[in-house]
């Protein structure tokens, strides 16, 4: 329960509502922002949430991260993207709205998606899976709402999207950290966070208006409650 415990009730309840209006149908959730802003400790904290209270022998909720739609690190060699990887353009953007229209579409049989694994920084096939009692799926990702193709078919298969702002400081204070962590000097995990995170977060925070709701990402850190309010 380590991940859920800073987490508001708010978001557990917001996302049970949705369930129940769906009807018994599966229901996707979207979780944007910029690297650093606390996504995916609050997909995986909705999830464990929402599984810890609806009991049962199976989980109703899954996190889907668009990181396992990274391009392999050979390919971004032959594209001569690798030293800004994590850019839109480095990401198989095509092959991860197919998988989320299968997601959305798809209840009869389990569907697997590739995951991300940061010791090797690469992603790992078919290491997620969607099983067909799977009702709420949390997708989270730096480009949810991004305007082009094929981003923008993203929204219309979201029941709601959910953008977590967080101020720059607190980002850069958490990428420094998650970038030291997974072996690079902190000389280098700083130009990397303000220089390639940065250019990225450039992009990302100018599709908030598109989301549905906002979070306080500075207090989505695993010891805070996080915030949640529509958007006017």
């Amino acid at each position: 329960m380590a991940e859920n415990e800073g987490v508001s009730e708010e978001w557990a309840a917001r996302a049970e509502e949705l369930l129940r209006a769906a009807h018994g149908g599966r229901v996707l959730v979207g979780i944007a922002g910029s690297p650093g802003s606390g996504k995916t400790t609050l997909a995986r904290a909705v999830v464990e949430r929402v599984n810890d209270r609806a009991g049962g022998a199976h989980p109703v909720a899954a996190s889907l991260p668009m990181d396992g739609f990274h391009l392999a690190n050979a390919t971004l060699d032959a594209l001569g993207r690798h030293d800004r990887k994590g850019a839109i353009d480095t990401f198989d953007a095509w092959g991860f709205v197919a998988l989320l229209e299968r997601v959305a579409a798809e209840r009869e049989h389990t569907v697997y998606a590739p995951g991300f694994d940061r010791t090797v920084d690469e992603p790992v096939a078919a290491s997620i899976a969607i099983a067909p009692e799977t009702r709420l799926v949390v997708v989270e990702g730096n480009y949810l709402l991004a305007d082009a193709e094929p981003w923008s078919r993203i929204p219309d298969l979201l029941a709601e999207s959910w953008f977590v702002s967080t101020p720059e400081s607190v980002r850069l204070a958490r990428l420094i950290d998650r970038h030291t962590r997974h072996g690079r000097t902190p000389e280098a995990a700083e130009a990397w966070a303000r220089d390639v995170d940065g250019a990225n977060a450039a992009l990302i925070e100018g599709h908030r208006m598109h989301a549905t709701r906002v979070v306080d990402g500075s207090r989505v850190d695993g010891s805070q409650a996080a915030a949640l309010r529509l958007e006017p």
